[in-house]
This record gives structure tokens, sequence and C-alpha cells, in this order.
């Protein structure tokens, strides 16, 4: 992990006075800070505390329709169809308006397309199907928004359609049916504009049940899980229906969902949308990927548990078999790379892979090589593919920019699917990176941290048990990933058959205890004794009843002190937070002037300044103590620069405690102790 790669905010937390008045501790207060919240009123509706944002479903463009032939259908016990898509958000969808429709009295059909042999969304053969099976109206759901096509064959085969979906539509044709509800369509003003297919179907349903909040507790688990598995973000009336799902999800009602948890041995006493997106949607993902959709669903919507634990049991042997088909279509697609460092977008085809299975493998490249991934798998003259972005890269933008090698695309900034033709491969590559290279997104730091921690009580039991209410942590409300800077080791040793690191380390008079999974000193190169920069996430760990706070580790380097260092020789006052356990003594302030006197002047650039700095003392008490000198005369400059400063002897003796930098360094140290 390079040095330079990472992003420190030197500063102190704000801890807004409104929000301590009102309650919360400091360390939560400061993690609302970071996300804009900073009175009352805005802390209650972030954390949940007794507000409830649930929107009229009324307010999405075209629901009237779509409620009004609903009913219809309802009142006329016509046979019906619900047409979803085989991901998790399909699946939960399809499941809840099925069960809604069943509940109803009505003979409901839900047809998830066949990944391999059908495609995403709709297609007139299904169409064919669904009719012949006497289906008067179909419900799509998570689907449908481009099907114009497909719609206007409906209509010649006396077929009615509503269409529910949540995908991007702009500058295209809308399918002409009885009802169309996307909220992401022109001219719809809905407050949430970033629901999940499922949400979009849960909506339909409250519309046509004219009453919101029975049937959000009826269906919230499901809302919640398809959710978090779309990765949609998880604020305002997202946040509220997952918070509510989750919760339910600790004692889950349907069997399939319990025998599922019992099968992946999940602990039901804590369910987070972490435990959704990496233990529950997996499995349910691997149903679609390798066409067994249907079976997911139907794990959903059984009511029988022996049922229930044999479809469980088949749903986590195919996550087996797709993560082994993943891993080798991932080393395969590292073979095609030759060894080569890319350095624009990764469009990579073969007729070996599996189409259901690559758009995980995409993930995985994308993260690796911090690019966006294309991965298209051939099938004679044609090729269907999935796409991932990386950082704030629109990659349905970038379709959209490329559609003229394309014969279909749809989905959202950070993922989407294609159709090409094989001898467009090249040109459309070749369209990509151009884009690319012209709307290069803002290259990230690698490891980004929200808060600096140099007050220990700031995770005392209390602090880290209230970022509780900030759950669930997810898309656009990501958990709070803080930093201690220089930091001592005080031990290290590995757990889990050596595949971990347990870490204990020392700030300033109080040690924690800390976590890195799926990591080792060596590969770190980090030593018992010396001091570390460490990016966390802290957690309550509980043992034989005692609870404890344990830092979950993401990130951890040898110290460098480069960039507190620039930070202070710039003359950033904020710094000085990061700075005070390096506050200069007499003994230091000798060090570097008699250093100073035989040099004569600072250097010119970093990398010659800090060269300068005598062994004895540290990098950032150093460049302290020229900041001192600078303030009181010792060092000047034409342009008021530290770098290139002279040094000069002034009349009388300089007071350096009664600086406004030591002053401020001695305030920090009096509040937050050495």
């Amino acid at each position: 992990m390079k040095n330079n790669d990472w992003k420190i905010p030197f500063h102190a937390p704000e801890i807004p006075e409104e929000l301590i008045n009102a309650g919360y501790t400091p360390l939560l207060s400061a993690a609302l800070a970071l996300r804009g919240v900073r009175t009352k009123q805005d802390a209650r509706i972030m954390t949940g505390s007794d507000v409830e944002i649930i929107h009229d479903p009324f307010l999405i463009k075209g629901m009237d329709k779509a409620a009004a032939r609903l009913r219809k259908a309802i009142e006329n016990r016509e046979k019906t169809a619900v047409y979803g898509d085989y991901d998790v958000d399909g699946i939960t969808s399809t499941c809840i308006v099925t069960d809604y429709l069943r509940s109803k009295g009505l003979e409901c059909m839900p047809y998830i397309p066949d990944r391999n042999g059908e495609g995403y969304g709709l297609n007139c053969s299904a169409l064919d199907v669904l009719h012949s099976a006497g289906v008067s109206l179909v419900i799509t759901v998570d689907c449908g928004i481009t099907a114009v096509e497909e719609a206007e064959y409906a209509k010649t085969i006396g077929v009615d359609m509503i269409i529910t979906d949540h995908h991007e539509c702009k500058d295209a044709a809308l399918p002409d049916v009885a009802a169309l509800i996307d909220c992401k369509q022109p001219g719809d003003s809905y407050p949430n504009g970033n629901l999940a297919g499922v949400g979009m179907a849960l909506k339909l349903i409250c519309a046509c049940e004219g009453e919101s909040r029975e049937m959000t507790e009826r269906y919230a688990d499901l809302v919640a899980i398809g959710t978090v598995a779309d990765v949609m973000p998880l604020v305002g009336e997202n946040r509220c229906l997952v918070r509510k799902g989750l919760r339910q999800l600790e004692d889950p009602k349907r069997p399939g969902i319990a025998a599922m948890f019992r099968e992946a041995c999940v602990d039901t006493k804590k369910i987070t949308a972490s435990t959704v997106g990496y233990s529950l949607a997996p499995r349910l993902n691997a149903a679609g990927r390798l066409g067994k959709a249907a079976t997911a669903a139907k794990l959903i919507l059984s009511e029988d548990g022996k049922e229930a634990s044999r479809l469980a049991s088949e749903l986590c042997e195919l996550n087996r078999r797709r993560q082994s088909i993943e891993t080798e279509i991932w080393e395969e697609a590292n073979a095609l790379l030759d060894g080569k460092t890319p350095t624009s977008p990764i469009v990579l085809a073969s007729d070996r892979w599996h189409q259901g299975v690559i758009g995980i493998a995409a993930s995985r490249l994308a993260e690796q090589y911090s690019l966006p991934a294309v991965m298209i798998c051939l099938n004679g003259d044609t090729g269907k593919g999935s796409c991932r972005s990386f950082g704030d890269f629109n990659i349905f933008e970038a379709l959209s920019a490329c559609s003229e090698y394309l014969t279909g695309f749809g989905g959202h900034a950070l993922a989407a699917g294609l159709n090409i033709r094989v001898e467009k491969l090249e040109e459309f590559k070749a369209a990509l990176s151009c884009y690319y290279l012209e709307n290069r997104p803002q290259k990230l730091p690698e490891v980004c941290c929200d808060m600096l921690i140099n007050d220990p009580e700031l995770l005392s039991i209390e602090n880290v048990s209230s970022l509780e209410q900030l759950e669930p942590y997810g898309n656009m409300n990501p958990r709070p990933v803080m930093c201690m800077y220089g930091t001592h080791i005080e031990s290290l040793s590995s757990v889990g058959n050596g595949k971990h690191l347990r870490m204990r380390v020392r700030l300033g008079r109080s040690r924690f205890e800390c976590i890195f999974f799926s990591h080792n000193a060596r590969e770190l190169g980090i030593n018992e004794g010396e001091s570390v920069d460490m990016a966390f996430t802290p957690q309550i760990n509980e043992f034989r009843g005692h609870q404890s706070v344990q830092l979950v580790v993401s990130a951890v380097r040898p110290h460098d002190p480069r960039a507190l260092c620039e930070a202070i020789l710039s003359g950033d006052s904020d710094s000085l937070y990061g700075a005070f356990r390096c506050c200069p003594d007499r003994d230091d302030f000798v060090r570097v002037w008699r250093s100073l006197e035989k040099k004569r002047t600072v250097g010119k650039t970093a990398d010659t300044l800090l060269g300068d700095c005598p062994k004895e003392v540290k990098k950032e008490t150093y460049c302290l103590c020229l900041a001192v000198f600078k303030e009181t005369g010792l060092l000047r400059s034409g342009d008021g620069r530290i770098y290139g400063a002279e040094a000069v002897r002034i009349k009388g003796k300089a007071d350096l405690d009664s600086t406004v930098i030591i002053r401020a360094l001695k305030e920090y140290r009096r509040k937050y102790g050495q």
C-alpha cells in the first residue's frame, strides 16, 4: 500500500454543540456532522428517532393508472403474471407482488426469465407462453422500461401490461402500456428517486391497497433484502424501509428466509445490512446467475418448513458452484491481460465464460485495477456483457455515449449490461477508452479517512455503542472510517490459523485491541514497538458477558509523517490537533536552532527540508519548531513561506512559549492528555 495514497484529516472532529445538548454522544455527533447533520431535527431524521419517512405512492407519475388497472384485475379475477428479473432485487419484487395478488384471490404466475437462455427483461416468446396460459395482465418488476417493441407485441396478442421499473430511461422512447411507473422517467417528481425495483413493487401494492403502513409492515423484510442487494442509497425513505426490514429479519417470519439463515449459519440476534449483503444476497443471487432464479423465488414464497430447508440447501450449493466458476473466470481474465496494467476501461471477451457470473468477475477486476470493467460472453457473432464502474465514473452515461456500437444496453451509474455484435467489439473498446480519457474521474486516495482520533475518550464504550444509531450502513451512508496517526504498536499476534492479525496499540495512555482480517504483519511491513498509521472502524466486542471496544482495521502502514509535516509548514492551524502529541520542548528547540545555525537556510522543498531534521527529533516536532521560529521572527523569507527561509538573530530573547502555536498545542495536550 503506497504511503502517499492516504487522505487523513488532521483537524479536530467537528462536534456540534446543539447535538451534544440534545443528548447525542461526542462521537455520534461528529459522525453526524460528517454527513452534514448539525441540528437536533436533522439528527432525529438521520438516526430514525421516532421519525418515519414513507412517501405517498401516488406521488409517483402514473401510479393512479397502475393502481386502477390492478384493482380492476382483482375485481375481475383476471389471471395475472408477475414478470421479474433474475437478481435479488427482481426476485424479491416478484415475490412481493405475487404474494399480494394471491392473497387477493388471484391466480398469479411468477415468471423470471432464464438468464442464460432468455437474458434480461421482457421477450416476446415469454409473452406467448403467458398468453397461452390464459394470462391477461402482465406486471413487470425491476424491468420493462426499455421494452418498447415487447409492449407493442403484447397489445397484438391481447395482453395488458403494468410496467414497474427503477432503471434509467432518459432520452429513450417509453413503452405504450396500460400503466408505467418508474421514478426515473421524465416528469416524475417523487421525493425518492432512488427506490429499488422492490421499492417500486411495494409502492404499487400500497397504492392498490390504499394503505401504506400495513403493506410496509408485511413486506419490509423483502424490501430490505432487495434494496441492500441492489446497492441502493440507504438514506431517507430507503433507509427507513431497510431499517424496519432488518428488525423483522431478526425474527424471520418467512420459512424460506429462516431456513436460509440456518443454512448460512447466520446469527439472527443482530441482522445488519452487511448480513444481507454478504450472507443472504449472494446465495439468492447465485440462483439467478446459474439459471435457477425460480428456485430462489420458490424459497421465499414457501410456507412449508421442510421444503424451505431443502431449497435453502440447494441454493447454498449453487452459491459454492458460483464461487468456483467465478474464480476460474477471474483467473482467465487476468491471464488475458497478460501481466499488463491497464490504464483505461478493461474490456474482455470470451466464448468460454458463464453469462451469469461475469458480473462478479467484472467487479473484482474493477476493484483490482481501480478501473471500470466490461466482460462479454460471446455466442457466435453476438455478445452479452456485464459492466461495473469504479469510483464516481458513470458507466451508464459511458454506454450512452458509445451506444452506436451496441445493439442494446441498460442499467445504473455503477452497473450495467450490454449487447454487442462481435465485429463492433474493437470499435466499442476504443470509443469507451476515448470517453473515459475525456471524462476521467478524479483519482481517489487508496485510503480515505473521515476522522482523526487523537482523543482516546472518543472511543469509549458509550461513544462507540452510540454509532449503532447510524445503521443501516450502505451506499451514501457509509460506516465512518477513523484513523490513528503515529500510534504505537505494543503487540502483534496471528489468529485464525495465521489468516488474521491481532494488534494492541497505544494512543497516549490508552490501549486498544485491534483485528485486521486476512492480513499478517510480514506482508504489511510492521513490527512491535514501531509507530504506524491505522484506518479502522470501531465496534463493541462481547465475550462471556463482557463488553469492550475493538478496532476493526481496514488499512495500516508504517508511520509516514510527511502529510502532517506539509500541513504544519503550510501554516494550517487546524492541523495542530493532529500534531499536539509532537509538541516540542526546550531541548527540541535547542537542537533545531543549532542545526539551523549551521545551515543558515531552510530547505526549499519538502524533501530537502525534512532531510535536514536532526536525528534526535521527530519530523513533526522539527516542523513545529520551524513554524514557531517563523512566528517569532527567527526565520524570515521574502514570500512569507518557511521553505527557503533564513535563520536570523533578533534582539532580546524570543518567548517561544507565548506563541500562538505553542499555546494551541499545550491546550490540546491539556484537553486530551498525553
